[in-house]
């Protein structure tokens, strides 16, 4: 490690800082074909931001108090299922899955919802649509609200569970994050909408790796082992189908430190 990263980790160990307790959160890798093979669509979070400023991650962010409260307009498997996949509750479950359905339409105006459990909305572009996503970014309309009064439901069978990070704890701001895979809808497009980012961009996961490890792009190790995880797969529909049988056990990276230099490393 190095930067800001190193000296948060050996100011933490030489310290002796007890860690902060991680906040739950939900990040969506989405998925597009491309005649080259898939794409994931990602953003680089503007230099601003509290946690990690100027890294490039998939869209996601905190589970909100009222992200559990969607059960009557949920479609697909059921929190119980997700619960057992993914370690939890089924209550919290819940929660995960809708902050990462919410957080994928602030952050990039797709949205995995649909009228019944058959469809999704084809078209997120319009004004109503905007001023819908704005007031949910800003929390002054409830995930469960917005759903309910345009008459749609979570599509919760859209999305694959795919691995489950823990921040490590030297980090002043800590997230116990579940990370999901979806495609894109037919018919929906993304926008650059969210103030967070600076800077979108549809990218093949080969293309992202092969930039970080050229230093020309910033990003947190999850982000970078999960684009390297999609390399193998030919197609968007291979990545959903790996997500059904993929291992899901939280890792919680632990920092290693010889001759004042630190390092990470994940079991």
């Amino acid at each position: 490690m190095s930067g800001r990263m190193a000296a948060e980790a050996l100011s933490f160990i030489r310290d002796g800082r007890t860690a902060v307790e991680p906040r739950p959160a939900s990040t969506v890798i989405l998925t597009r074909d491309t005649p080259a093979g898939p794409e994931v669509y990602l953003l680089r979070r503007q230099q601003s931001m509290a946690f990690a400023a100027g890294m490039t991650v998939f869209p996601g962010g905190r589970v909100d108090a009222t992200d559990s409260s969607i059960a009557d307009s949920w479609s697909g498997p059921s929190p119980e299922w997700f619960g057992e996949r993914m370690g939890c509750s089924a209550e919290d479950a819940a929660a995960y899955v809708a902050a990462a359905v919410r957080e994928t339409f602030e952050e990039s105006g797709v949205l995995l919802a649909g009228p019944d459990a058959g469809s999704v909305v084809s078209d997120t572009s319009g004004d109503d649509w905007e001023a819908d996503r704005v007031a949910l970014e800003s929390r002054e309309l409830g995930f469960a609200n917005f759903l309910h009064r345009r008459g749609l439901v979570l599509r919760a069978d859209l999305l694959g569970v795919w691995a489950h990070w823990i921040t490590p704890e030297f980090e002043p701001r800590r997230y116990d994050t579940r990370f999901f895979v979806a495609a894109l809808p037919a018919g929906q497009v993304t926008r650059d909408v969210t103030s967070e980012s600076d800077q979108v961009a549809w990218m093949p996961p080969a293309d992202a790796v092969r930039a970080v490890e050229a230093g020309e792009m910033l990003m947190l190790p999850p982000t970078y082992l999960c684009c390297r995880d999609l390399i193998p797969y030919a197609a968007v529909p291979d990545i959903l189908t790996a997500a059904t049988a993929r291992e899901i056990r939280p890792i919680l990276p632990t920092v290693r430190v010889e001759n004042d230099q630190a390092y990470l490393e994940t079991t």
